[in-house]
């Protein structure tokens, strides 16, 4: 029996009770960790694999995994708790998505997961509330999953195929990361909100200063936060690009679990008194001012009172950032009496049936209703693209984590990311408003001693799903699989990109294509179409070749489709300055080298259309050679580095993570 935490948030080995806080002092990352520690030490830096407790899905990346899982030859998943969320493709203006439900759904139940219909409510939003538990580990297809940080979890995100390995017992593979002591004093002020806390981080951070590192909250300000409050944080934490994000459990986290019934799921859990950190960072509360990122990164942040009242088009409130029930009880008190501005279009969805049904009962959603809202159902929607786009060159203020070019379906689009307080008044004002500004008073938003209770929109799988037929649609394709590692590749450069390139660019969301999730090949046409429509006819054309980027290359969500499509494609390496985790990870899944300069000046050495070649690359990998590319256009010979990990070698050489777990 390996390592665990009981009830007192100790830890505890072979089943023998023992407090190691007289023998090691260690945060709360490190708790967790150790708690679940399979292999590896927990030195910064060196691989590790932990032990996973339970999994999440959703549609758009649920279809693969689930195919993936099946490919394993697993007949029931080992996790304590794995659930399969459809909220992402939720537009049924065909077949694919309804076919694909039913897919997941038969799947479900065969496999003994739980599965959240249609309209129960986003991923994140609906775990923190019905299935996260303090203490455990989370894996979840989409790179929000920390979110459930804010109830106490190590929770990361990860491809599907991590994800498919983990629902069948395997351990998650992570290089063991550095803690952040993010220490909170004071508290927030009346209209600053939990979203202007990790939009400070961010500006003081930057999207990739959370790289290889989990962002640990700790202070006096954490108990003012609310367990809803403390998972917008750590939701995006994501745009930091770090590994995770946690709080403490603590009485506000027993408080709330009591509200959701599930006070017997709480355990304490905090960093001891004397516990290291590798970096430390300090915010006072009671300093920030209501904030915006600005277009097209989350940490492009001003206040908003420097923006100014900049007249706005569009306000759209939810996503599994700002979507629980004190968000739009905050909205629907600002709303109340009042009536959108004739210039603007105001959307808002629920996170969860929970939350919705909630204002319903208690009359904030005949409030909000009254004001000209337009309510969408309880899903991801405009957040990934899928609905409510702005109008050409429009502005759009939006409570979401994410706002890179053309995510929202409108290539010209302005987003700016602001809190639940300032899109409302904004968008009853006409122009972007500081909430500080106003002489307004009524909101004062409690934690329900108890929230409504219905769970009848998850389906519990059957003990024993072994007869159960699985549904496939004709949309529904086999995901592609690499060869085994050549000894050598040669291959021209077919796309050269720059910094901060995203899993959108690489391959985008939005409702015209998040239908075809489940058929690569059809998916495969509108590859980097945001940075190079011609590129996927190219690659088809050539038949291999090499892609160059430049630093933090795939951040954003964790859509192992922005590796398979390359795959697909025949794509054979990515050489770039910097890779963001959770993609590097999908790239070594899939088979593709992810190559780095080990001078970053030589990125300039390449070109687009250059030949390059890979010599001796087998034989490199296989033995931890140097690694050196021949660039026949110009001569030159540039030094690579792709550091791996004896397994991650093993897995490279093999073509992929399926090709090595099928042995």
């Amino acid at each position: 029996m390996g390592a665990f935490l009981d009830k007192t948030g100790r830890i505890g080995y072979n089943g023998i009770q023992r407090d190691f806080r007289r023998y090691i002092i260690m945060n709360v990352t490190q708790k967790l960790i150790k708690a679940h520690l399979v292999t590896g030490e927990m030195i910064p830096g060196q691989e590790i694999s932990v032990k996973i407790d339970q999994t999440l899905t959703q549609d758009a990346t649920g279809t693969m995994a689930y195919l993936q899982l099946e490919a394993m030859g697993i007949d029931k998943v080992r996790t304590e708790r794995s659930v399969a969320y459809v909220d992402h493709n939720t537009l049924q203006s065909g077949f694919e998505n309804a076919d694909d439900h039913m897919y997941i759904q038969t799947c479900c139940a065969k496999h003994g997961i739980y599965f959240s219909r249609p309209g129960n409510g986003i991923c994140h939003q609906v775990h923190l509330e019905r299935f996260g538990k303090p203490g455990k580990t989370l894996l979840g297809s989409d790179s929000h999953t920390p979110t459930g940080g804010g109830i106490g979890m190590l929770a990361m995100g990860a491809g599907g195929l991590d994800v498919a390995v983990a629902m069948g017992g395997g351990a998650f593979y992570l290089v063991m990361p550095k803690v952040v002591k993010v220490e909170l004093t004071g508290r927030l002020r009346p209209m600053v909100s939990a979203k202007d806390v990790i939009l400070r981080l961010l500006q003081m951070l930057s999207v990739k200063g959370g790289v290889g590192k989990v962002i640990e909250y700790t202070g006096e300000g954490v108990k003012t936060l609310s367990v809803p409050e403390r998972a917008t944080i750590t939701n995006m934490g994501a745009e930091l690009g770090a590994t995770t994000s946690v709080f403490p459990s603590d009485e506000v986290t027993r408080a709330f679990l009591k509200a959701q019934g599930r006070e017997e799921d709480y355990i304490p859990l905090e960093a001891d008194a004397d516990a290291e950190y590798d970096e430390t960072v300090t915010i006072d509360l009671s300093s920030l001012q209501p904030l915006a990122a600005c277009p097209h990164s989350p940490d492009n942040v001003k206040t908003v009172a420097e923006l100014g009242k900049m007249k706005i088009d569009q306000v759209c409130i939810g996503s599994c950032t700002n979507s629980s029930y004190a968000d739009l009880m905050k909205v629907a008190a600002i709303l109340k009496g009042k009536t959108v501005a004739d210039n603007v279009s105001l959307s808002i969805a629920p996170g969860s049936k929970q939350v919705f049904n909630m204002l319903a009962a208690n009359g904030a959603l005949a409030d909000i209703i009254a004001a000209g809202a337009r309510v969408l159902e309880c899903a991801c929607g405009p957040c990934i693209g899928m609905g409510q786009s702005p109008n050409s060159a429009g502005i759009s203020l939006r409570t979401f984590n994410r706002n890179f070019e053309g995510r929202s379906g409108t290539a010209d689009g302005k987003i700016y990311l602001v809190s639940p307080e300032v899109a409302a008044f904004s968008a009853i004002n006409g122009y972007l408003t500081d909430p500080t500004s106003e002489a307004f008073t009524g909101v004062d938003v409690r934690m329900p001693e108890k929230f409504l209770i219905n769970d009848n929109m998850v389906i519990v799988p059957p003990a024993d799903g072994s007869s159960v037929q699985v549904r496939r649609g004709p949309n529904i394709k086999p995901f592609p699989v690499n060869d085994p590692l050549p000894e050598s590749i040669r291959a021209d450069v077919l796309l050269k990109v720059g910094d901060n390139i995203t899993t959108d660019h690489i391959m985008p969301a939005g409702s015209k294509i998040l239908p075809y999730r489940s058929n690569i090949p059809y998916l495969s046409q509108f590859c980097f179409g945001v940075c190079d429509k011609t590129f996927p006819e190219r690659a088809k054309a050539a038949g291999k070749s090499f892609i160059v980027g430049g630093s933090n290359y795939g951040q954003g969500s964790s859509r192992e489709h922005a590796a398979l499509v390359p795959l697909y494609l025949g794509v054979k390496a990515v050489i770039a300055k910097s890779f963001a985790r959770i993609h590097r990870a999908n790239l070594i899944n899939s088979g593709i080298l992810p190559l780095t300069f080990k001078n970053e000046a030589d990125y300039d050495r390449i070109s687009l259309s250059d030949t390059l070649e890979l010599p001796d690359i087998l034989r490199c990998v296989n033995e931890n050679r140097p690694i050196f590319i021949i660039n026949h256009t110009t001569g030159d010979r540039i030094e690579l580095e792709m550091p791996l990990s004896e397994r991650q070698a093993k897995i490279v050489a093999a073509g992929g993570l399926l090709n090595f777990t099928r042995g």
